[in-house]
């Protein structure tokens, strides 16, 4: 079978099961970009993420003794679900292998869905290496998250309901980790409609594709770190790389400013949660120059997941605030006497920023008996405003350290 007539199987297949997610316009990135772009919401999806799209594709196609057998699967969360609900879904058994920090409302979703959950190991890579000693031994199939021609597919159908969504799209942009998604959304657009560029979003310290594309093979990362967990793969998949490398996607990088910010921004200005790996296409139309990215026509950005830890969305929503120039922490050193403090905020309401929190500190090595250290966290409405807090205090005497 040819790769578009799988895609087509793909799509017959998923349609009963497989929400068809919506796109909704972004005037915030229209007027940064000068396009018009468009969030295609696979956040929106079952189970949170584009995943089961995939998932589901795989173990249906599997033969009657295969099923019988059962699967199993490594994933730090959105493809454990994935696989979780489509082995479910057709009365399959499932067994998921988890790393043992994986968030907690991704183990418990996965449990939810179905699915015998085994925690071993600090990384996926360990995680996978215990599902395929799993896999021998029970003769389970092993479902991997994005290295077999029927994910690949899968995936690939997000490029059909774009392409019916949104006929005269320029630009699509991918958040991108091993590579499943890209592949399948590159490889549709390459036959269907050869125009659209195609953009893969890695996390800048997660990032294996540049490095494999160099190298003409797949080629493993030495460490990550990110907050980007759905994106952050150490080792391309080989399957993915052949589609990669014919189609020849764009691939660019962005940072973990960005990636907050962009979180940040599909919650205030789209009402859409998405995890820092789902927003890493809206984080490269706000970090690159539209040059940079050689925009054409009306883009999509894929929002490719939204599971995010509630104590995790906590930290980012600060990371992207601090970001932002909006969200600003300060050491003031003020004089240990009755009303300096009430001083200290007056002249901060004078600014017009508002006060968050206040602590104080008399341990500081570096005061003076008479001194005293306040730790002041404040809000502010973006750059130029912080700015002028700070030049503020600084032209009324204030020794100011900011925070990172």
């Amino acid at each position: 079978m040819d790769l578009i007539a799988r895609i087509e199987a793909a799509a017959t297949l998923l349609a009963p099961v497989i929400r068809r997610t919506p796109v909704v316009a972004s005037r915030v990135l229209a007027e940064r970009t000068g396009h018009e772009v468009w969030l295609k919401c696979e956040n929106l999806q079952r189970t949170g993420s584009f995943k089961p799209r995939g998932a589901y594709n795989r173990i249906a196609n599997l033969p009657e003794a295969e099923r019988r057998r059962g699967v199993v699967a490594a994933s730090a969360g959105n493809h454990a679900q994935g696989v979780a609900w489509a082995a479910t879904s057709l009365g399959i058994e499932s067994t998921v292998f988890m790393p043992v920090g994986a968030a907690l409302p991704k183990l418990v979703a996965t449990k939810a869905y179905g699915a015998t959950v085994h925690q071993v190991g600090d990384t996926i890579d360990e995680s996978l290496t215990e599902a395929r000693d799993f896999a021998a031994h029970t003769g389970a199939t092993l479902v991997h998250p994005f290295d077999h021609p029927d994910i690949v597919a899968g995936q690939a159908t997000v490029a059909l309901e774009i392409l019916e969504q949104l006929p005269e799209v320029g630009t699509v942009i991918v958040p991108t980790g091993g590579g499943g998604l890209l592949a399948g959304v590159a490889a549709a657009f390459r036959i269907l409609a050869p125009q659209v560029r195609v953009i893969g979003v890695q996390a800048a310290d997660a990032a294996a594709w540049p490095a494999s594309l160099a190298a003409g093979k797949p080629v493993r990362l030495e460490q990550m770190a990110t907050m980007a967990d759905g994106i952050a793969v150490g080792l391309p998949g080989e399957v993915p790389f052949d589609h990669i490398v014919e189609s020849a996607p764009a691939i660019v990088t962005v940072d973990e400013d960005a990636l907050s910010r962009a979180l940040l921004l599909c919650m205030e200005r789209a009402k859409l949660i998405v995890e820092p790996a789902g927003a890493a296409g809206v984080a490269a139309l706000m970090s690159c120059l539209p040059e940079e990215l050689e925009l054409r026509g009306p883009v999509c950005a894929i929002l490719s997941g939204g599971n995010i830890d509630p104590l995790l969305l906590t930290r980012v929503i600060g990371h992207g605030l601090s970001a932002a120039g909006r969200y600003l922490a300060a050491r003031v050193t003020i004089s240990d006497r009755p009303g300096s403090l009430s001083r200290l905020l007056a002249e901060l309401g004078r600014t017009g920023a508002s006060v968050l929190d206040v602590v104080h500190s008399r341990t500081g090595a570096w005061l003076a008996i008479d001194e005293v250290e306040v730790l002041l966290t404040l809000e502010t409405r973006g750059p130029a405003h912080r700015d002028e807090v700070l030049g503020a205090l600084a032209d009324a005497g204030y020794a100011v350290r900011v925070q990172d």
